[in-house]
């Protein structure tokens, strides 16, 4: 059977949205993805002040309500916190900013003067409270509530189930090369460059891996850095320390039964340091994990990479 795919992109949450298609039109994926990704920035940006997500931040402890699509994505948050034994925390926000990314990434001024960094424990999920009755979220006066470890996942899984309902052709949205699919793939899959920087191209170093289903996340030290005070940082922040995390691996990709799930465990590994080859394979998940000096590590069934003739 013949089938024709067709791809078209934009900006979005702070990255590149990119979406392709099998048998459909591109153009319709992309006026149906645009929506959904908007609602869901509208809901939990940090950065836009508008948001219901900067509304429940500046809440001075109290409940905020805020729109149905928030509470879901706060409740996916927390989820990744259980399952992660805290490694993966929505309360960073706050050492977030001490590090200096208190913008959208893109106007982040290397030069600028260092904020007071402190090293410290987050506040801790725990103190997320959550009335789904009446649709509100409450944190401490103080404490400000991060999503980008698994809003920008949920925003790729939920706009490829709404494309793929849709139109009902195969579909695979790419959020800065956090990947989600949804609809019947390609007879031979869909074939995904990983590398380090989902805009280094294909020629950069990396492995092609063929996808059917659920999702893929790609965690790296080396994008979204920024320099403070002479010491090059990094978005990727052990809730243990509040600080960058810090261990052997600088990109950690796996695939899951959604993007939410793989990258919660892209995260948590790169987090876990030394111990995340181990606590991938426990939970079965297909990983690759690079090291600081580019050796790749496969863990969980991720195929191992071809001889290069």
């Amino acid at each position: 059977m013949t089938t024709t795919i067709n791809a078209a992109e934009t900006r979005a949450l702070g990255t590149t949205a990119r979406i392709v298609v099998d048998g459909g039109s591109s153009s319709d994926a992309l006026a149906l993805m645009i929506p959904e990704l908007e609602a869901l920035e509208q809901a939990c940006s940090r950065f836009r002040p508008d948001s219901d997500l900067s509304r429940v931040n500046d809440g001075q402890g109290r409940a905020i309500r805020v729109d149905p699509l928030l509470i879901e994505a706060v409740d996916i948050a927390l989820r990744a916190a259980r399952i992660t034994d805290g490694r993966v925390d929505p309360t960073i926000g706050t050492a977030l900013r001490w590090l200096g990314y208190d913008r959208d990434f893109a106007t982040i001024d290397p030069l600028a003067p260092p904020s007071s960094l402190r090293a410290a424990r987050v506040p801790g999920w725990q103190c997320v409270v959550v009335d789904r009755v009446r649709s509100t979220v409450r944190v401490p006066s103080g404490v400000d509530l991060d999503l980008g470890a698994t809003a920008k996942a949920f925003a790729a899984d939920r706009a490829a189930a709404h494309v793929a309902a849709a139109l009902g052709c195969g579909v695979l949205i790419s959020l800065g090369g956090d990947i989600a699919i949804a609809g019947p793939p390609p007879a031979d899959g869909w074939a995904v460059r990983v590398t380090d920087d989902h805009a280094a191209g294909d020629s950069a170093p990396g492995q092609t891996v063929a996808l059917t289903s659920g999702g893929l996340a790609t965690s790296s030290t080396t994008v979204r850095r920024w320099t403070q005070a002479g010491t090059i940082r990094h978005h990727l922040v052990d809730p243990a320390t509040g600080l960058p995390a810090a261990g052997p691996f600088r990109t950690v990709s796996v695939t899951a039964a959604s993007c939410v799930d793989a990258n919660i465990a892209s995260t948590a590994a790169l987090v876990l340091g030394d111990a995340a080859p181990d606590w991938l394979e426990q939970r079965h998940l297909p990983s690759r994990l690079t090291f600081h000096d580019g050796r790749a590590l496969c863990v969980g069934g991720w195929p191992e990479p071809s001889p290069t003739p």
